[in-house]
């Protein structure tokens, strides 16, 4: 099982990030963990992200240092719960880096972030944040969409219906880990899903394949593909999982982020798990095309997680 000691929730003061720490109380509660509410007060102007020169950075000085832990606590104890333990910290820098920094120093098992949704620059601007933390912390990242409804931060089980995606690498493996752990936990419903994409893209020697065995169609091809994946899933799902939560194997085909916001949706799911591949070019493009669009789309939270 997994444990959850310390929780990290970065907030800006928006109503995005206090729906983020709701949820991060209502899992600290099931958990018994620590929270550590962080506001990063950014030494960047905002027109340095459009390139323009000539600003320089901003400071802090120590009365409004002063003022801003202040508003950082009162933000806090409108969330409090009791048994919830919570500290307030602010730091100055580079937001990402500093998001970083601290959930290094800490330890924490969870990042709770929220996502803003919104579009053009705004978007580019403060999704890039969110973003650039789900692509290089190392510990599993709670997404919260602004459009979820809130936690009930007196009850401390959230997940009840969950979906991970498993494409049988290293790093979805350890996301299955994750996700039956929570399932185990929570008494949930678990889908495992393995999204099938173009066999004839994805296997160059899939023609030669199927015209060297005249008795195989195409369609007998994909069917004995599906069967495989069935299987692979079944087996990658220890019976003693079953004993406490519902575990579901489920194929489908088309584009992965698709077909995972299909059935997150189809099944109202409270939760996907899914995970980040490593940090080279290839993993970038891979979780710009796939996780990235989740975590933008998704109406339930995302957890990331990265294989250690």
């Amino acid at each position: 099982m997994i444990e959850i000691q310390r929780i990290l929730c970065p907030i800006d003061f928006s109503d995005y990030s206090r729906h983020a720490l709701d949820h991060a109380v209502a899992l600290a509660r099931w958990y018994e963990s620590t929270i550590t509410v962080l506001h990063v007060f950014s030494t960047v102007p905002v027109a340095a992200y459009a390139g323009m020169q000539g600003f320089e950075p901003i400071a802090l000085t120590r009365a409004d240092r002063d003022q801003l832990l202040e508003e950082l606590k009162r933000f806090v104890e409108t969330e409090s719960a009791p048994g919830v333990s919570m500290d307030a910290t602010i730091c100055e820098g580079d937001t990402t880096i500093e998001i970083l920094n601290q959930a290094t120093a800490m330890k924490a098992e969870l990042l709770v972030m929220g996502t803003h949704g919104r579009s053009g620059f705004e978007r580019f601007l403060l999704g890039s944040v969110t973003e650039k933390v789900l692509r290089k912390a190392s510990c599993p990242v709670l997404t919260v969409p602004r459009l979820h409804p809130d936690a009930v931060s007196a009850t401390p089980v959230l997940f009840k219906q969950i979906l991970c995606p498993v494409d049988f690498s290293d790093c979805s493996m350890q996301a299955l880990n994750y996700a039956m752990s929570l399932a185990q936990e929570a008494d949930a419903h678990l889908t495992v899903l393995h999204v099938m994409t173009d066999e004839l893209a994805v296997m160059p020697d899939a023609y030669g394949a199927i015209i060297m065995n005249d008795r195989e169609s195409l369609a007998d091809f994909r069917a004995r593909r599906e069967d495989d994946a069935r299987q692979r899933l079944k087996n990658a799902v220890p019976e003693a999982v079953a004993a406490y939560c519902r575990v579901e194997p489920m194929v489908s085909s088309g584009k992965p982020s698709r077909e995972i916001l299909r059935i997150a949706a189809d099944q109202q799911s409270d939760l996907i798990v899914v995970g980040v591949h490593g940090r080279g070019a290839a993993d970038l493009m891979f979780f710009g095309s796939t996780t990235n669009h989740v975590v933008r789309e998704a109406t339930c939270p995302v957890l990331t997680v990265r294989r250690p």
